[in-house]
């Protein structure tokens, strides 16, 4: 039976390597990343110039400034690190198919029956290594059968397990005094200038081979001299494990497991159990995402609209079987235009409803076209998908009426169909977001008794239209100031938009009281009296008295009907 072994690659600065990848060289100093904990910003990575002034993760970002004030911070983003994290999860995947993430900065690979594939587990994790170094990345890795051994040798090998505090002011409270004093001994600092007055600079050692292998079967002597936090322990845990002398893992194995499991709790054995084997810890890797694209190369550049709809009659088919296949439908898609000059011109369409009928989706496309500028020619097509939706097919009916109801059932989709057909087109001029519907919201506030959604990101509503009390008019804007009398009684005359207007007719009143659970600063007017006026021009307003809370009583128009 073979045995399974697990590479484990731990990035102890991936935070600051990756910053100083994405600057390119602008960060050559020493760096820091910071984010913010318990309203305090502490580092969360450094990178080696930081390191070797003796500055550590964890460290509160004002003690690091207190020890080298030249420090560069850079906030952290753990979006991007997370980006990041995964394209290394896609260049691991040369070793070994089964990648998976293991927490914010590492990632765990099942190397079984790969490593022959480059002379041996030890020129696999060399020439990973390399890989790293020559992409600007420090590495730490670990081979062992499982997949917590592995885990711990990347991140513990070679480590002393030595109590949480060991007495030793240098070592616990004053890192950087001890790394200067290791650099700079008081029988050479009185005769050579300091480096950062124009003395000779610190010549850094490269580090030591980090990769550490455990034979098959041999988990238990690997694992025995490594601290206890090599297990993935919480800091209680560890911390209750020292005070008690159990300082290493060989301490822990030799200990009964009732009596740790009745102590610590089972976590503490089940770690134990993973780490040697005993209990089972797949590796799991990431579903990589879907991604739905067709390129078309063309023998001679085309730059006519008709040769370009003849491209996409050719992929949108394909495109589409594709998305069948997977039971996905296309709401986004991009169509790209690569020109003989090395320019390449680009659309995008986005759909009302996510479909996969290439009827449908070609109109839209066609409509884009005309942005496209095709230069000396067009040499290439390619046809993506930028958001999928799934789509479910439905099963008609299996009774008498079944062929009723498929019709009706048919005749509904054509409608919603060609619905959102126009909205689709017209959103290719407009934009998605512009188009709106409306949907009923109950609320007694004239301008909260309906909601405002996207077109394309909703469904239209399904019922009747709640009737209020009264009729509401067609047309609501923010109430507007009516210069009237300021008494309850409808004026007969007002002045109104730089207008004089005369009353013909009045219907009302209707009192409308604020939400008296809620801080609306447009109903701070306080109680009002809605009235339906008719002027003597036939305009037929929504006006109201406000008696007055928080502001002066007075009138104003709030819509006028149709």
């Amino acid at each position: 039976m073979t045995c399974r072994r697990i590479l484990s690659l731990w990035f102890p600065r991936l935070g600051a390597e990756r910053i100083m990848r994405a600057e390119r060289g602008g960060s050559a100093g020493p760096l820091a990343v910071a984010e913010e904990v318990s309203n305090t910003q502490v580092i969360s990575a450094l990178n080696a110039a930081a390191s070797a002034e003796g500055l550590h993760p964890g460290q509160p970002l004002r003690d690091a400034h207190a020890m080298y004030a030249a420090l560069m911070v850079r906030p952290r983003n753990r979006a991007a690190e997370a980006v990041f994290l995964a394209a290394l999860r896609r260049w691991a995947g040369k070793f070994s198919p089964w990648v998976a993430e293991a927490g914010e900065d590492g990632l765990v690979l099942d190397i079984t029956g790969c490593a022959h594939l480059f002379g041996s587990e030890a020129a696999l994790m060399e020439t990973a290594g390399q890989d790293c170094a020559d992409m600007g990345l420090s590495v730490r890795m670990g081979l062992a059968d499982t997949l917590g051994a592995a885990w711990a040798l990347a991140r513990y090998a070679g480590e002393d397990a030595a109590p949480e505090r060991s007495g030793d002011a240098i070592d616990q409270e004053a890192r950087a005094t001890r790394a200067r004093a290791q650099k700079r001994s008081p029988r050479q600092g009185a005769g050579r200038r300091h480096w950062t007055r124009g003395g000779a600079a610190p010549q850094l050692q490269a580090p030591p081979q980090m990769g550490r292998i455990a034979e098959p079967g041999q988990a238990y002597g690997a694992l025995g001299p490594l601290p206890v936090a090599a297990l993935r322990l919480d800091a209680a845990t560890v911390a209750q494990l020292n005070r008690l002398g159990l300082r290493r893992i060989g301490d822990l194995l030799e200990q009964p497991r009732a009596g740790l499991a009745r102590r610590f709790g089972r976590g503490l054995v089940l770690r134990l159990d993973q780490a040697m084997g005993s209990a089972p810890e797949p590796v799991s890797p990431a579903r990589s995402p879907d991604r739905f694209a067709v390129r078309l190369t063309l023998p001679e550049p085309i730059g006519l609209m008709e040769d370009l709809l003849a491209g996409i009659d050719r992929m949108l088919p394909r495109l589409c079987a594709r998305l069948e296949e997977r039971g996905k439908g296309a709401r986004v898609l991009r169509l790209e235009a690569h020109r003989c000059d090395q320019e390449m011109e680009a659309v995008t369409v986005g759909l009302a409803r996510a479909t996969r009928d290439p009827a449908r989706i070609r109109p839209l496309l066609e409509m884009k076209l005309e942005q496209i500028d095709a230069g000396f020619g067009i040499d290439m097509l390619r046809l993506e998908v930028l958001q999928a939706e799934a789509m479910h097919d439905r099963t008609p009916a299996g009774h008498i009426q079944a062929g009723a109801a498929a019709r009706a059932r048919q005749e509904e989709q054509e409608e919603a169909a060609a619905l959102e057909d126009l909205i689709g087109r017209l959103g290719a001029r407009l934009g998605l977001e512009a188009i709106t519907r409306y949907h009923p919201a109950e609320s007694h506030i004239p301008e909260k008794s309906f909601t405002v959604q996207a077109a394309a990101w909703s469904e239209p509503w399904a019922g009747e239209w709640p009737r209020p009390p009264r009729p509401r008019p067609l047309l609501i804007w923010p109430p507007e100031l009516v210069h009237a009398p300021e008494r309850p009684q409808v004026p007969e005359h007002f002045r109104w938009r730089g207008r004089d207007w005369e009353l013909a007719g009045a219907e009302g009143p209707e009192r409308i009281a604020p939400e008296w659970w809620l801080e609306d600063p447009g109903w701070r007017s306080g109680v009002r009296d809605y009235w339906v006026v008719v002027t003597a021009c036939g305009a037929r307003l929504w006006l109201f008295f406000a008696h007055g809370g928080a502001l002066s009583p007075g009138w104003f128009c709030h819509g006028s009907f149709a």
